[in-house]
């Protein structure tokens, strides 16, 4: 699927991890007038860096006296404008296209990207993928909203590791069983180090158990020789 927009740019963009401020917008000296974006490949999917803008496709108010063909003064200024203005036609662009819950799950990630919640978990969220980061976001003011940190933890867990089963044993002493359908890995850590960092209750503890499951009796797929995990 191609680009058209300024918008789909920078949110393609995003996800591709180049922040916007990487970008530099320039007016486009030779454009079709029925895109926005001006790109040689009309079915391009990676972004670049510097892109070039049909202003007139709707923004032809705005910028008709700024880019008049007959003013040559001050063109290194104008084009700076130019770059500063799509921006910020931009970012109204996305904000448009966000109802409240997005904007609460923007604020979350800023604050998660910003140490509030600590400087391990900063590091941790940080390395996780955009649609991780809006997933754990998400889990964060769910549990603010709910209160019931159990129940969003293992919603969260189930989430980013599909497949996952989670027991509670609170019948002994308060204990979570995390069941992780994918072998071990340093980055499953640290997306579980940060669930558990933001979402365990305090009273619970954890035991965590990687691709193989632990027995139980009556339930066969747990008793497969060679594929159990003590506990």
């Amino acid at each position: 699927m191609g680009l058209n927009y300024i918008w789909d740019l920078l949110i393609r963009a995003e996800r591709s991890g180049i922040s916007k401020r990487e970008i530099q917008f320039s007016a486009a000296a030779v454009y079709s007038p029925y895109m926005e974006l001006s790109m040689e490949d009309m079915n391009a999917s990676l972004v670049e860096k510097t892109v070039e803008i049909n202003p007139f496709y709707r923004f032809d108010e705005m910028f008709r006296g700024m880019l008049d063909i007959n003013y040559t003064e001050d063109a290194e200024f104008r084009a700076a404008l130019f770059d500063i203005l799509i921006h910020f036609l931009a970012d109204i662009d996305l904000m448009q296209g966000m109802n409240k819950r997005e904007f609460q799950i923007r604020f979350v990630k800023r604050d998660l990207e910003a140490g509030i919640f600590g400087d391990k978990v900063r590091r941790n969220f940080v390395q996780c993928s955009r649609d991780e980061q809006d997933t754990i976001a998400a889990g964060v003011l769910q549990m603010y909203e709910t209160g019931d940190a159990l129940f969003t933890l293992k919603r969260t867990v189930r989430s980013l590791f599909p497949g996952s089963t989670i027991y509670a044993n609170c019948e002994e002493k308060n204990e979570l069983l995390l069941y992780i359908d994918k072998e071990e890995s340093e980055s499953g850590w640290i997306r579980m180090n940060l669930l558990l960092d933001l979402l365990l209750p305090v009273r619970f503890q954890t035991e965590l158990y990687w691709n193989r499951h632990f027995g139980i009796l009556g339930v066969e797929e747990t008793m497969r020789l060679d594929r159990i995990a003590m506990y």
